[in-house]
């Protein structure tokens, strides 16, 4: 099947410049394409690994991934998708941000057939009177501010500087279809209008028979019509010191019947039949949930590593059964994250002076009474003795004590 068609199969296709040219251009040759991001933070969140998804999909049958950190671009701002002007970051931010995603897009992407460039070692070269007499002068001004990129902000209110941002994405794609023979460019919906310029600008300078296709990916909505990757504790990011492996592999886990098979198409590398067969299990079997714990597998290796998913699935069962105490300390540190926490001592305490000193019980008579009717677990291990001692060196290298109140009340105490 042609890379497009396969697009067009998962639900990942909404604009293109001209799709039966761009089909057979990539049945003619394996092309470079390119998708750019903007170092705005040091890790990308699963929202930004939407169009990415699309780029390993085409080098995966075989065309060749470009992917701009945009040094140039975020010096400046993207105003898209914004209704605020963004705030300019120094330089020390943006070299961080840009090696910390530059590592994260190897670890994606490999080092075979990927190219990895930033836009600051040719956008830095142009003089004010270059940029206005080679771009500027290629551009019009009614044209720009129809842009919806543009036209959004006109009633807030745009800065010269934002305005010119679709400029500079044009230039990068005239840029690297020069020197990287790119003529595929990638992007979100909102991102239509600078794809078509960088468009428009290749073929005033190059000719308009200069093969160039824009492509862009839907919105993501899920069933209840939110936007896709917000959770009540903010954004799902790649990077495994925000969010966990552990925390990566349950936000997949925890998706909505009415998504997880679109959500199949848009984030696994499996097969048509694969997800047909995982489509049919959510109809027919929808509580066994096998097409969550796919995707969650899927996309936690494709991010993390096999191992880390290994061990995501580890935590998610120790935690179903109640077996806590075969957790290593890492694997604590992951489940229990987001997790109310407390900090203890490291004495032995009496069982019932502890709950109520740690305020994980309101008064000794509660927590006699919750002992002595089996619902306090420690280190998962039942205590129903209100003569028992809390010993918090006798697991995980005396750093954690693990408390169940009940059937999912968990609470971390952390030694000090």
């Amino acid at each position: 099947m042609n890379i497009v068609d396969e697009l067009k199969w998962r639900g990942a296709l909404n604009q293109v410049t001209d799709e039966e040219g761009l089909k057979a251009l990539t049945e003619e040759k394996q092309i470079s394409l390119y998708c750019g991001t903007d170092p705005t933070g040091d890790s990308l969140h699963i929202g930004h690994l939407i169009p990415f998804m699309m780029l390993k999909r085409f080098q995966l049958a075989g065309h060749h991934p470009v992917i701009i950190i945009g040094g140039g671009t975020g010096a400046i701002g993207d105003p898209s998708g914004r209704k605020t002007e963004r705030t300019l970051q120094t330089e020390s931010q943006l070299e961080h941000n840009k090696k910390a995603l530059t590592a994260q897009m190897v670890k994606l992407f490999g080092t075979e057939n990927f190219t990895i460039v930033d836009n600051y070692e040719w956008l830095s070269q142009f003089t004010m009177i270059d940029f206005l007499r080679d771009f500027g002068k290629l551009f019009n001004i009614n044209t720009m501010l129809n842009k919806e990129v543009v036209a959004s902000r006109l009633a807030s209110g745009i800065s010269f500087t934002e305005f010119t941002y679709q400029i500079l994405q044009a230039v990068d794609f005239l840029h690297l279809y020069r020197h990287n023979d790119v003529q595929l460019e990638i992007g979100g919906s909102d991102q239509w209008g600078n794809i078509t310029a960088g468009i428009d600008l290749i073929h005033r300078t190059e000719g308009t028979d200069a093969k160039a296709y824009g492509l862009t990916i839907p919105l993501m909505l899920k069933a209840d019509g939110t936007k896709f990757g917000k959770t009540a504790g903010g954004a799902v990011w790649l990077d495994e010191k925000k969010t966990s492996p552990y925390e990566f592999y349950q936000f997949w886990l925890n998706q909505d019947d009415r998504d997880v098979v679109k959500y199949l198409k848009y984030f696994t590398f499996l097969s048509h039949e694969e997800i047909d067969d995982l489509a049919e299990k959510v109809a027919n079997e929808p509580w066994k949930r096998e097409a969550q714990k796919r995707l969650a597998a899927e996309v936690t290796t494709f991010v993390h590593g096999e191992a880390a998913t290994q061990q995501a699935i580890k935590i998610s069962q120790l935690l179903f059964s109640g077996n806590v105490q075969d957790l290593s300390v890492d694997e604590v540190e992951q489940a229990f994250a987001g997790t109310p926490s407390v900090t203890v001592s490291a004495n032995e305490a009496n069982i019932i002076d502890w709950l109520v000193d740690t305020k994980i019980e309101p008064s000794k008579r509660q927590a006699r009474e919750d002992v002595k009717n089996g619902a306090i677990r420690i280190n998962g291990a039942k205590v129903t003795d209100e003569s028992a001692t809390i010993n918090p060196a006798d697991h995980f290298d005396g750093k954690y004590v693990i408390v169940r109140r009940g059937k999912k009340n968990y609470t971390l105490a952390k030694v000090d």
